[in-house]
């Protein structure tokens, strides 16, 4: 449960000090500008002068019993003029032997330029109010600066230690107790911190929300600018900060002065927070550990279009997510793009309903090939998905597909896109290959290969033997050898296993068997 931080408002507020118990005691009344009473008061100053303005800096409270502006009304005027151009925070008149009513003249020039005036109608020390204030205010002060320089060593001492993006995120939704999102210039959500459906919430209708996030921070919507250097790469958002306002500001300004060190000493980029959030999006849709409907909100407010669209999944084997990035933006195409495990990269595309997908995919394929300078280089597609619901059944075949491409060691003849339909056998025994009882028929059907280092020379010709349909001129060519020189190694292999390769159903036990020996080696 998030707790609401103290108000750490440096100053308080003309409504604030009417509230004060001592202030009460005199049984103030607001005779003019009621709607500014929410004005800060940074200092209360006891003055008679009627020149007191010039001695003033702003946000002072003015206390007075108007003795030496009694009789003249000019000078009662020029007094509240005086006063509102030296921007006081509002005037407080006691009542006694110089004004036994509060002075019109005074009033209405008080409600003409919009300045507090208040009236004490029971004798009231001056000096309490003082005392009383100023102790305030320098409490507030000192918790200000505490607050800051906490938050700012905290964050600084995660930035020392390396700590990730959402680390620092997180530190400081912990003290706002609110959501915290950061976006690039044009509104995309790069990453969130605070309860997660507090987030949701903020996330479900971002398209607006980001476009108000502009507007008044009394509402709670409280921004800080990420840049440096005279550029601009985004910005921090507290949303909804129940706080007042100037907590909120310290916190978004120190959590700005952090989020810049840490692009800084971590040699992070806006970029670089571009991809940990699309990485973050698209993990949890393979993992499918967070329900697809509940990341739709995330998917929208990375700047993904998700309504009435078909979303292709793909995934490239050792491919550079900033090349199928720029891949992406050459063919005009929607999507996103994150680096997984093991080398993989995964895409997915997100295109109108009236669009080819085989053909957007083909051509995204071909210039992938072209971009790398690889021709053998291959996407793993899945099908065309039209409901949300169903990407990550389809970033998990892509997956398993590009898992099965890179078992196969270069074996297979595949085409540019390669789709489950291709992968044929080996597709089926990669998923089965943790199978306690493949994995115990692939170790008895290689038994006399796997004895030493020097056995994965014959278990290479072996693989290639059988991968190319028992083509033995094929073979010796691939491998470089004489076709009796290949002939010895095969009588040898055919030795050591017990098995008789021109046998077919031998020989496909064989290949099964390294089939699945190889994607538990993987």
């Amino acid at each position: 449960m998030t707790t609401i931080p103290e108000p750490l408002e440096p100053a308080l507020s003309v409504r604030q000090v009417l509230t004060l118990e001592r202030v009460l005691a005199g049984e103030p009344e607001v005779v003019a500008g009621a709607g500014q009473l929410d004005r800060p008061v940074r200092w209360v100053h006891v003055a008679e002068a009627p020149d007191v303005g010039v001695m003033l800096t702003g946000g002072e409270m003015v206390l007075t019993t108007g003795v030496l502006l009694a009789g003249d009304e000019d000078k009662q005027a020029e007094y509240i003029r005086s006063l509102y151009r030296a921007e006081a925070a509002a005037v407080v008149l006691g009542l006694g032997r110089a004004f036994p009513a509060p002075p019109d003249v005074m009033r209405r020039a008080a409600e003409r330029c919009g300045l507090p005036m208040v009236v004490l109608h029971r004798p009231f020390p001056f000096a309490e109010l003082t005392e009383e204030v100023q102790s305030r205010l320098v409490r507030r002060k000192f918790a200000a600066v505490s607050l800051s320089e906490s938050v700012r060593t905290t964050l600084t001492a995660l930035i020392t230690a390396g700590a990730p993006l959402q680390s620092l995120l997180d530190e400081v939704a912990s003290h706002s107790a609110c959501p915290v999102v950061v976006t690039n210039l044009a509104h995309r959500v790069l990453a969130t911190a605070g309860e997660r459906s507090a987030v949701d919430d903020v996330l479900r209708d971002w398209e607006r929300i980001a476009r108000q996030a502009g507007g008044s921070e009394g509402d709670g919507w409280i921004r800080a600018e990420l840049g440096g250097r005279g550029e601009r790469w985004g910005q921090i958002v507290l949303c909804g900060h129940r706080g007042d306002t100037a907590t909120g500001r310290l916190l978004a300004d120190r959590a700005a002065e952090a989020l810049v060190l840490h692009r800084m000493l971590g040699g992070n980029s806006a970029h670089t927070w571009e991809e940990q959030s699309a990485q973050s999006l698209l993990t949890d849709l393979v993992s499918g550990v967070v329900p697809a409907r509940q990341l739709l909100p995330r998917a929208r407010a990375a700047g993904l279009p998700v309504n009435r669209r078909t979303f292709v999944p793909l995934v490239v084997r050792d491919g550079d997510a900033a090349q199928l990035e720029r891949v992406l933006r050459m063919l005009g195409l929607s999507g996103i793009v994150a680096e997984l495990a093991d080398g993989a990269t995964a895409v997915l595309l997100s295109l109108a309903r009236d669009q080819d997908a085989a053909v957007l995919v083909a051509n995204f394929a071909a210039r992938v090939r072209s971009e790398s300078g690889a021709a053998q280089a291959v996407v793993a597609a899945a099908d065309a998905r039209t409901a949300w619901d169903d990407v990550p059944a389809g970033l998990r075949e892509a997956q398993h597909v590009a898992d099965a491409v890179a078992d196969s060691s270069g074996a297979l003849d595949l085409p540019a896109v390669v789709r489950l339909k291709d992968v044929h056998l080996r597709g089926l025994i990669r998923l089965l290959r943790d199978d306690p009882y493949v994995q115990s028929f692939a170790e008895r059907e290689l038994d006399g290969l796997l004895c030493t280092a020097a056995d994965d020379d014959m278990l290479s010709v072996l693989r290639t033997y059988l991968a190319t349909g028992r083509n033995k001129s094929r073979t010796a060519q691939l491998h470089h050898v004489s076709r009796p020189a290949l002939y010895r190694r095969l009588e040898a292999i055919q030795t050591r296993l017990g098995v008789d390769l021109d046998d077919f159903e031998q020989a496909a036990s064989v290949h099964i068997a390294l089939l699945a020996h190889d994607a538990q080696q993987r």
